[in-house]
């Protein structure tokens, strides 16, 4: 049986930033990953935006790896020439009842050291004066990044400090025993094999509380039931008068259907949410955008965009997110769960991670590196 230092499963933009940070840190890496490229799951499907960390609540996980993980994408995406833009983002209350929502988020920021400027009725028309609002948080940090070329930009520095990525290569299970390397079991074009890993890292994405279900001597209390949602984009056949991204003042958990942009400057408008069935195969996704959303999209659009053209959205792509709670239920804390979490030497399990996954990926690199190292 082969045997490699240590295993990531998932070559998504956390799989990729984890290994790169163990490779940098001279461990032997090898990525597994069960499409034929990069990039081809969750991390495909994104909005690409680079968050400002301040809607999450001071000390968790969310709120210091976003914060954290803002700052080190830009470093890199500035030393590798990789597409991005801090266009800022302008988040709107439409009516005073909600000021004290943007009130909260100000305060949140504060604590979370992230930059955010108030501005009521008058300096919001000033700034855009498309825009329907009676307050406004500006954020300035928040930004734009070519999220495909970031991948790449990791994948480069993790090959360069030695680490490998072996496409087409599906991770079954594993079981793992204390004083001994982990035996995971693994497929790659119609063979089956083992490989010992002496780490292993679960950076499977949708797939991770699954994975992790199937990893003997992991305590089944350990792996939290995983729910998927769907969010669906519609993109602007139309020029947008707007050069920041826009996101309405958030209603209860959601962040609403927000305007944003890709570096080529188009508009899109998204996600929405969409609860999958339980029980869903990856496999099973129907990943098309059903045009009748449409006027859902419109009715939310035009409470802070009224000059939205008719007929002017038209739809895109959609994306699916690795939750790890229902629909009635508050949104957890990412779960990077390491041996001081589940007991098993060696094992580093990332679950639930979702927005803002993208932005923090850096971040969480340095994260399981420093939980791996104690």
């Amino acid at each position: 049986m082969d045997q490699v230092d240590t295993l990531v499963v998932g070559a998504g933009v956390v799989g990729l930033a984890v290994a790169r940070a163990l490779a940098q840190r001279g461990h032997e890496v090898l990525v597994a990953e069960v499409a034929d490229g990069i990039g081809q799951g969750v991390s495909s499907r994104n909005s690409e935006v680079v968050h400002a960390g301040f809607v999450y609540a001071p000390g968790s996980l969310k709120a210091r790896l976003c914060v954290r993980g803002k700052a080190l994408l830009y470093e890199l995406a500035e030393r590798h020439g990789v597409p991005h833009r801090r266009c800022g983002k302008l988040v709107v209350a439409t009516e005073p009842a909600q000021h004290a929502a943007l009130q909260r988020l100000a305060e949140r920021g504060a604590a979370n050291g992230v930059p955010l400027e108030w501005l009521d009725a008058a300096a919001l028309r000033q700034r855009q004066p498309e825009l329907h609002g009676t307050a406004a948080l500006w954020s300035p940090s928040t930004g734009i990044v070519d999220s495909h070329a970031l991948m790449l930009a990791l994948q480069g520095e993790l090959e360069r400090a030695g680490g490998q990525v072996a496409v087409k290569s599906r991770v079954l299970g594993g079981t793992f025993a204390p004083g001994r390397p982990a035996v995971l079991r693994l497929q790659a074009e119609g063979e089956a094999f083992e490989l010992g890993a002496r780490q292993v890292i679960n950076a499977a994405g949708l797939g991770a509380c699954r994975l992790a279900a199937a990893f003997e001597g992991l305590p089944a209390a350990q792996v939290p039931r995983p729910r998927w949602a769907k969010g669906s984009y519609f993109a602007l056949a139309a020029r947008v008068p707007f050069d920041c991204l826009v996101y309405p003042a958030p209603v209860d958990a959601w962040l609403g259907v927000h305007l944003t942009l890709d570096i080529a400057g188009q508009a899109r408008f998204g996600p929405d949410l969409e609860w999958l069935p339980e029980g869903v195969e990856e496999a099973d996704i129907d990943y098309r955008v059903d045009p009748a959303r449409r006027a859902s999209f419109e009715d939310a659009i035009r409470r802070y965009w009224p000059g939205l053209p008719q007929g002017a959205l038209q739809p895109a792509y959609s994306g699916v997110r690795p939750k790890i709670h229902g629909p009635d239920q508050p949104a957890p804390d990412f779960r990077i769960d390491g041996p001081a979490q589940h007991g098993v030497a060696g094992l580093v399990n990332l679950l639930g991670i979702e927005s803002p996954g993208l932005t923090s990926s850096l971040a969480i690199g340095e994260h399981v590196a420093a939980l791996l190292a104690t």
